[in-house]
């Protein structure tokens, strides 16, 4: 049977949030559908999977609405279901940005560029290429010469801007995200606020860069993360370039996952072999926590684990 993911947002006004995300969530779970969907008074952004049935339906009862009017799927086919639940969530904003004064991007927003477009603008000297994604992604895959903000949060990323104005004085500000999404807003704060000499968007983010034929996703350097169980989708299709690096060692990497300490879950890149020598921890800290999930997805005895982070803690000490 085959399958797909949909990946989609639309700025739209949606009136009573809480109400739709109740009725939406009943749409999804009949028509078969698994996801994340996240809902505002300002819109919907949303993955989803299904058969092609399945999201053929979805995407019919969406664009048959006049709510989204508009709307935009990109698609991706896949093996099974990239979900295990189906999730609708109310939230105050899509993306947190918490300004004081929020952006409306059928008001103000980034210039439009196409694949081709972006491709080059890129290559040229008056330019900065700006991630408005977080870190984790920034380090699994990025557009060559792209600078990532020092932030641990999206909301923080216009006090960084404001901070390091300098670097984008008399330059073409070029932003880019996974769909567009973030930067459908984030472009339009960085017009209101005079940021570099123009400002431009890639149009439908990273996700319809790496399907342009024109592109074939060139100048992307290693993977770029999704919010699935995928982790991670190639998007070059000339050229493979890892990037990324272990968590551990730091050798050559692109492999995400997220630790394995369910309070932490810090997203991280690791090879097999150090995943199963650190039981899925990203510390020794999250190695040893109670709620392990490592250790009971594998059924590991407490001889082993035990022995295990014994032999952790000894390389510990040796390097300390």
């Amino acid at each position: 049977m085959e399958y797909q993911v949909l990946l989609y947002y639309h700025y739209t006004h949606i009136e009573d949030p809480v109400a739709f995300a109740q009725k939406h969530l009943a749409d999804c779970k009949e028509i078969g559908l698994l996801g994340r969907i996240l809902v505002a008074q300002e819109g919907i952004n949303g993955t989803v999977s299904g058969t092609i049935e399945q999201t053929e339906a979805y995407a019919e009862m969406m664009q048959n609405d006049p709510v989204f009017e508009g709307i935009v799927f990109k698609i991706d086919s896949a093996e099974h279901h990239a979900f295990k639940k189906m999730h609708v969530r109310p939230r105050p904003e899509l993306v947190n940005l918490s300004l004081e004064n929020d952006i409306n991007p059928h008001e103000i927003t980034g210039d439009y560029l196409s694949p081709a477009e972006f491709m080059e603008e890129m290559k040229r000297e008056d330019t900065i290429i700006l991630d408005v994604r977080n870190n984790y992604e920034y380090e699994v895959g990025h557009f060559r010469g792209a600078i990532m903000p020092e932030v641990d949060t999206f909301r923080d990323t216009p006090e960084w801007v404001l901070e390091n104005k300098h670097l984008f004085e008399g330059k073409r500000v070029l932003t880019y995200c996974t769909g567009g999404i973030r930067c459908e807003k984030f472009s339009g704060w960085l017009k209101r606020e005079g940021i570099g000499e123009s400002v431009g968007q890639l149009h439908g983010g990273v996700a319809t860069y790496a399907k342009d034929e024109e592109t074939k996703g060139q100048l992307w350097d290693g993977q770029m993360y999704v919010f699935d169980e995928r982790l991670t989708v190639p998007i070059n299709q000339v050229e493979h370039v890892v990037v990324g690096k272990d968590h551990f060692d730091g050798e050559p990497c692109e492999r995400c996952i997220n630790c394995a300490n369910p309070e932490c879950n810090k997203k991280i890149i690791a090879s097999e072999e150090n995943e199963q020598k650190h039981l899925g921890g990203c510390t020794i800290e999250c190695t040893k926590h109670p709620r392990n999930r490592f250790i009971a997805r594998y059924e590991l005895s407490k001889e082993y684990v035990d022995a295990r982070i014994a032999a952790l803690e000894k390389e510990l000490a040796q390097h300390a």
